[in-house]
């Protein structure tokens, strides 16, 4: 792992290196996913079969499109045991999580019969993308699905590529019926999003589309967005451990290790005030990557995206830390919460040495779908507000709006639209 002294030089190579990551940066492949999402639109079900067989190797069709109970059922009898009952324990902390973020309708009426609002409206139908091929995250189709659900959407919708076979992973399969999903349809890529944003005759229309793939999915959103809702554009996984020399170096190589192994672009950032703790942490990568099962990725990963920073002061390194503004953030110092404070920019803060981000991944309860590639500066995690819509609420008695009627006017008349002055007018003619 390279290690450099923190500066403003190095931070600027490393923002630069790092958003050479974005899917906004893959312009190469938009004319191909433009013309499979609007081959979609067009030609419907029969572009979907079309594209199913020439990428998934699949048969697919109206009759066997959507998955069946008795599919669900194999799915149950070939799942370990073990497993169902990790899934069902993580599914607790999600949902009570989740649950603490419902909001509300409200409504403030004053005794001049004045009222305003706010509605709170569930979307009709959440379509979740979940990956498939070797990509079987069934963590990530309980995240997608819990807040929808949550949230009351009416009918929660997935779509997930199928083997060659015609079958889909059954950890997929189970995971989203633990859930709560109402239907599962066996399409991948870029033209399961085109399905979910346009409707074809087997796949219903979404209002909003979440969930991870690869590029041609993230440039499919991209490009069907305004159509649709989407979540966002998700870049490679990323992680950024901020330590002191009170940090032990085992742990943090582990959990940088643990997201470079996502991906060959993803990005594993030390940031210390520690020159020392940057060389223990390089040399237990070194022991460790003789015994991890993808060497290869990480190792690649880490040749392009991996980093310690060594900072002169910790409030450089809170500073490189907001100003990279990481995906998954863990603060690993003598007094993490005060650090914790001074933090603006981050997707999930991890504190102290036990709270490894695979906690979050799998089992804590906060949602593991998270803002990258520095939009954390604006963007935050997925949640139940991402399955609501909110409406506001104006009711006026006659003598409430007899009050300011006349300022109405005259605002409405400065900006020379005289029939908005007109439609308050009329109310007040002799």
């Amino acid at each position: 792992m390279r290690i450099v002294k923190l500066n403003e030089n190095t931070k600027k190579d490393l923002l630069s290196d790092l958003l050479k990551r974005s899917p906004n940066s893959y312009g190469e492949y938009e004319s191909a996913v433009s013309a499979i999402v609007n081959d979609v639109k067009n030609r419907r079900d029969a572009a979907v079969f079309e594209y199913t067989k020439k990428f998934d190797k699949a048969d697919i069709n109206k009759d066997n499109i959507k998955v069946t109970e008795e599919e669900i059922k194999e799915a149950y009898d070939t799942i370990d045991p073990s497993l169902l009952d990790v899934m069902r324990k993580a599914l607790i902390n999600i949902r009570d999580f989740h649950q603490k973020q419902v909001t509300n309708s409200w409504f403030d009426a004053k005794p001049d019969g004045t009222i305003l609002g706010q509605k709170v409206t569930p979307l009709e139908i959440a379509g979740v993308y979940v990956p498939g091929g070797k990509a079987v995250y069934p963590s990530s189709v309980l995240m997608n699905i819990v807040p929808a659900k949550v949230a009351g959407v009416d009918k929660i919708i997935m779509t997930t590529p199928p083997g060659a076979d015609g079958k889909v992973c059954a950890s997929t399969l189970v995971a989203a019926k633990e859930a709560g999903v109402d239907e599962i349809y066996k399409v991948g890529g870029a033209q399961a999003i085109a399905a979910l944003a346009f409707g074809t005759e087997s796949v219903p229309k979404a209002d909003k589309i979440v969930g991870p793939g690869n590029i041609y999915v993230a440039l499919a959103k991209k490009a069907v967005y305004g159509h649709v809702s989407i979540d966002s554009i998700a870049g490679p996984s990323e992680i950024l451990v901020l330590a002191d020399e009170t940090a032990n170096p085992r742990f943090v190589a582990a959990d940088l290790l643990s997201q470079a192994e996502h991906d060959e672009l993803a990005s594993a950032i030390l940031v210390t005030t520690s020159e020392k703790l940057a060389n223990e942490v390089s040399k237990e990568i070194d022991g460790f990557l003789k015994e991890l099962s993808r060497r290869a990725i990480i190792e690649k990963s880490l040749e392009n995206y991996g980093y310690a920073l060594v900072a002169e002061s910790l409030e450089d390194a809170i500073a490189a830390a907001n100003e990279i503004a990481s995906e998954h953030l863990e603060i690993v110092t003598k007094n993490p919460f005060e650090v914790m404070t001074k933090i603006r920019n981050a997707g999930a803060i991890f504190i102290g040495e036990y709270s490894s981000e695979p906690l979050g991944d799998y089992f804590a309860g906060p949602n593991h779908v998270l803002p990258t590639n520095g939009t954390a500066r604006f963007f935050s995690p997925l949640s139940v507000d991402d399955f609501v819509k909110k409406s506001s609420i104006i009711s006026y008695s006659k003598e409430a709006l007899e009050k300011i009627h006349k300022d109405i006017i005259q605002f409405a008349t400065s900006e020379e639209l005289t029939a908005h002055a007109n439609s308050i007018k009329v109310r007040f003619e002799d």
